[in-house]
C-alpha cells in the first residue's frame, strides 16, 4: 500500500520508531509499513493493562493480539468517532456528541448509548463512562434473553424443556453463552436431533428381523457373552481336534508339568493371569466343553454367563457344548454384529430408545427452537450495548497500547512503566524496574538468555492470600557478588501489593564496565581466599597426622625391644623440599624484583602510565567482553520467550541500563556519621608499610634525578 500519511519518527534504543500523537496516526495505522512496527504479536495474559480490553481485540480468541487485529481496531473505532484525538487523550468517558451518527455503525451505537443512559436514569448525560456501560452490559448478558442466542437450561423455566436442554449438554455437548454458562444453540440443537434420527433410524432397520434380533433386547447380552470367550472356546476346539488328529499331542496341549509346578508353590486365586493362560478344560480328542464343573476356574464365571445369555436361549439348557453347537451360537449371532457395526447416533444411545422416540414425536425441539430464534431477536440490541462497551474500552486503552507495541515509547520514555513491566524488585541493594511476569522460568530462561542482561528469576507469594507467581528481573547495574539462588528480596506490583521473593534461577552476563574491572581482582582474591582455606585445611590434617602418629611411636617405642633403632633421618628428602620452596618463592621474588626495578627505573612521570598499563592488561580483556556485551544486550529475546513476537533489536544500552536498576544512596542533605562504636579495629602495620614504600619510591626518585647530589653533595 503507498503511504499517504505524515508520519514523524524518533529514535530510541537504538532504532527508528513512529510516533502516535495524533488521532490520525491512529487513522491511517493500516498505511505504515509493518516492517517499522516494533512488535507484530503480544499475549493477552500477564500485561498490566484490562485483559477485558485485550480480549476485545483478539477476535479470533487465540489468546494473541496481532498486527492485523490491531489494524482492524484502529479502523473501527477511528471510524465512529469524529475526532480521534479522544484515543491519545485515553479519556475514561465517551462524549455522545463525539461519536460520527452519519455512518451506520455510529448511529447504532449513539441511540444504544443515549438508551443505556436512559435506563439508568441519566438521560441528559452528555458522555458515557465505562462503569455506566460495563454494569448494564453486565446485567444484560446475565439476563434469560440476551441476544446471543444460546439457551441455558435455567432459562428454560419449564421442567421438561429444563431436562431436554441438559439431556443435548450431556451428550453432544454445548457452547458457551455471553457469561460463560453452558447452554444450546441451533447448531447444537440441529446435531442432537440428527443424531437422534439416526440412532432411532438404525433400530427401526433391525426390528422384526429375526436374524438381526434372534432373542429380541436380549440378543445384546448374548453376543457379548460370545465375544467374551470366542477366542478361549476357539482355542479348546482347535486343541481338541489336534488330539483326536494325533493322540499323542494331547499331553502337551494340556501344558507341561513345569508349568504346573512353576506355579504351584504360589498362593493362587481364579483371577490369576497365569491360571487363566491355560486351556478352559482338560483337552481330550473331540471332547465337548463343559459348561459347569471341570472348567479352568479363571473362566467358569464367563462360561456360565454364556450358557444362561446364549447357549439357554438358542439351543435350550445344556451341560456341555460341542463343536456343532458352538458354530449355532456364533451363527445365530453374527447377524446381529454385522447390523451392530452400522451403528449410528451413537451419542445419544445412553438416553434409551424410548426417551429419544419421545423426543422425535413431542415438540420439546420446536419449544427450544423458539427460544432460541426469541433469544436471537435481541442481537441487534446486545451487539450494540457490545459496540458501546468496546467504544470506551478502547478509547481509554487502546492508545496505551499502542505505544507499547507499534513503539515502544512507554518503555524508553520511562514516563510510566511499559505494559511488560509488572512491577519493581528490591533486592541486594537495589531497585530493578524491568521485572516481568513469566510462567515457566526454566523454558524461559533457554531463550531470554540470549538478551546478554543479567536476570534473576524468582518465586513470589503473597503471605496469607496464597497467591504465588513467577519474576524475572533484569539487573543492570551495580555487581553481581550477592546475587545467588537463594536469596530474598520484596517485590511491589503495580497496584502496590508486597510479595516475597525468592531467587531461583540466575542467567549470568556482565552488569556494568565498572564491575568488569574488578572482576579479575576479585577472582584472584577468591582464589588465594581458596588456596589459603585448602592448605590451611591440609595442615590441619597433616598436624592432627603428625600427633597421632608421634602417640603410635610412643605406644610402639614402649612395647619395642630395648635393642631396637629409631628410623633413620631422611635429610636428602627434606632438602629437596626445602630447595623446591626456596625455588618458587626465589621465582616469585625475582618477577616481583624485576617488575619494581622496571618501574622505579622510568621517570617520575612515567610511572604512573606504567601503572596503568598494567591495570589496563590485567582488566582490560574483563572490560573488553563486558563492554562487547552490553552493547548487544536487547529486550527482544526476554519478550519473545513470553510470546511476544518482536520485530526489533530493541537494545538496553548502558545508559539505559542504569536508569532501570537504581542502586542505594543516602538522600540529599541527609546528616552521616561514620562512626561505628562496634566496627573492627584495623590493624596500623599496613599503612606503615605504604608509607615507607611511598617514602622509599620517592627517595629513589629524587637521587636517581641527582636531586641528593645536588642537595648533600657527593
Amino acid at each position: 500500500m503507498t503511504a499517504t500519511h505524515d508520519w514523524k519518527f524518533f529514535r530510541a534504543g537504538g532504532f527508528d520508531q513512529v510516533r502516535i500523537d495524533r488521532g490520525a496516526d491512529i487513522a491511517a495505522l493500516d498505511q505504515l509499513d509493518q516492517k517499522l512496527w516494533v512488535a507484530l504479536a503480544c499475549p493477552v495474559k500477564g500485561l498490566e493493562v484490562d485483559e477485558a480490553t485485550l480480549a476485545l481485540l483478539d477476535t479470533d480468541g487465540d489468546g494473541r493480539i496481532r498486527a492485523p487485529e490491531v489494524i482492524a481496531a484502529a479502523k473501527w473505532v477511528t471510524s465512529v468517532l469524529k475526532d480521534p484525538d479522544a484515543l491519545v487523550r485515553g479519556d475514561d468517558a465517551v462524549v455522545l456528541s463525539n461519536i460520527d451518527a452519519s455512518t451506520a455503525e455510529g448511529a447504532r451505537i449513539l441511540a444504544s448509548a443515549k438508551k443505556l443512559l436512559s435506563q439508568m436514569d441519566k438521560p441528559d448525560a452528555d458522555r458515557i463512562a465505562l462503569a455506566d456501560v460495563a454494569d448494564t452490559a453486565k446485567a444484560f448478558a446475565a439476563s434469560r434473553f440476551n441476544g446471543d442466542g444460546v439457551i441455558p437450561p435455567t432459562a428454560a423455566q419449564d421442567e421438561a424443556l429444563e431436562a431436554f436442554v441438559k439431556d443435548i449438554l450431556a451428550t453432544v455437548g454445548g457452547v458457551d453463552d455471553r457469561v460463560g454458562a453452558k447452554g444450546v444453540d441451533q447448531a447444537t440443537l440441529d446435531k442432537f436431533m440428527a443424531e437422534v434420527r439416526a440412532y432411532t433410524d438404525w433400530w427401526a432397520s433391525a426390528e422384526g428381523d429375526a436374524s438381526k434380533l434372534p432373542l429380541g433386547d436380549a440378543t445384546a447380552a448374548a453376543a457379548a457373552a460370545v465375544e467374551a470367550v470366542r477366542a478361549k472356546v476357539d482355542d479348546y476346539f482347535t486343541r481338541t481336534h489336534l488330539a483326536a488328529f494325533d493322540g499323542r499331542s494331547a499331553a502337551a496341549l494340556n501344558r507341561a508339568d513345569s508349568d504346573w509346578q512353576a506355579i504351584s508353590g504360589d498362593l493362587l486365586t481364579a483371577g490369576d493371569p497365569r491360571v487363566a493362560g491355560f486351556p478352559l478344560a482338560h483337552i481330550a480328542a473331540d471332547k465337548p466343553l463343559p459348561l459347569g464343573s471341570g472348567v479352568n476356574p479363571a473362566w467358569a464365571g464367563k462360561l456360565q454367563t454364556l450358557r444362561d445369555a446364549a447357549v439357554k436361549p438358542l439351543l435350550g439348557d445344556r451341560t456341555t457344548l460341542t463343536q456343532a453347537d458352538w458354530d449355532k451360537v456364533t451363527g445365530r449371532v453374527a447377524a446381529y454384529q454385522a447390523w451392530a457395526g452400522t451403528k449410528a447416533g451413537a451419542s445419544v444411545e445412553s438416553l434409551g430408545l424410548d426417551k429419544l422416540r419421545a423426543y422425535l414425536a413431542g415438540d420439546l425441539a420446536g419449544q427450544l427452537a423458539a427460544l432460541i430464534a426469541q433469544d436471537l431477536a435481541l442481537k441487534p440490541e446486545a451487539d450494540a450495548i457490545d459496540a458501546v462497551y468496546k467504544l470506551v474500552r478502547l478509547q481509554r486503552d487502546y492508545h496505551r497500547l499502542l505505544e507499547n507495541f507499534v513503539n515502544f515509547r512507554r518503555f524508553y520514555s520511562k514516563q510510566e512503566k511499559a505494559l511488560f513491566q509488572t512491577g519493581t524488585l528490591y533486592l541486594d541493594n537495589r531497585s530493578c524496574d524491568l521485572v516481568m511476569r513469566v510462567d515457566n522460568a526454566a523454558k524461559h530462561g533457554t531463550l531470554a538468555g540470549l538478551s546478554r542482561c543479567y536476570l534473576a528469576y524468582l518465586d513470589c507469594t503473597r503471605r496469607g492470600s496464597g497467591d504465588k507467581r513467577t519474576i524475572a528481573a533484569v539487573f543492570s547495574d551495580g555487581d553481581v557478588d550477592f546475587l545467588m539462588v537463594g536469596r530474598n528480596g520484596v517485590f511491589y506490583d503495580r497496584a502496590g501489593n508486597d510479595w516475597d521473593a525468592t531467587i531461583t534461577k540466575v542467567v549470568e552476563n556482565p552488569l556494568s564496565i565498572r564491575q568488569a574491572f574488578w572482576s579479575p581482582y576479585k577472582k584472584v582474591v577468591r582464589s588465594i581466599e581458596s588456596q589459603v582455606q585448602k592448605a590451611a585445611e591440609a595442615r590441619e590434617k597433616a598436624s592432627q597426622a603428625k600427633l597421632e602418629g608421634a602417640v603410635a611411636n610412643t605406644q610402639a617405642a614402649a612395647t619395642a625391644p630395648a635393642d631396637a633403632k629409631p628410623a633413620p633421618f631422611d635429610i636428602a628428602k627434606f632438602a629437596g623440599i626445602f630447595a623446591a620452596i626456596g625455588l618458587a618463592v626465589g621465582a616469585l621474588m625475582g618477577v616481583l624484583g624485576w617488575l619494581f626495578t622496571t618501574i622505579l627505573g622510568l621517570t617520575w612521570w612515567q610511572i604512573p602510565i606504567a601503572i596503568a598499563v598494567i591495570l589496563l592488561i590485567i582488566s582490560g580483556p574483563s572490560m573488553l567482553l563486558a563492554a562487547l556485551k552490553l552493547r548487544q544486550r536487547n529486550l527482544g529475546p526476554i519478550l519473545e520467550a513470553n510470546g511476544w513476537a518482536i520485530n526489533a533489536r530493541a537494545r538496553i544500552n548502558i545508559p539505559f541500563g542504569r536508569s532501570l536498576t537504581h542502586l542505594a544512596k543516602l538522600p540529599e542533605g541527609a546528616e552521616f556519621s561514620k562512626e561505628d562504636p562496634f566496627a573492627e579495629k584495623k590493624p596500623k602495620w599496613p599503612w606503615v608499610l605504604l608509607v615507607l614504600a611511598v617514602l622509599g619510591i620517592t627517595a629513589y626518585i629524587l637521587y636517581d634525578q641527582g636531586y641528593f647530589t645536588k642537595w648533600f653533595g657527593a
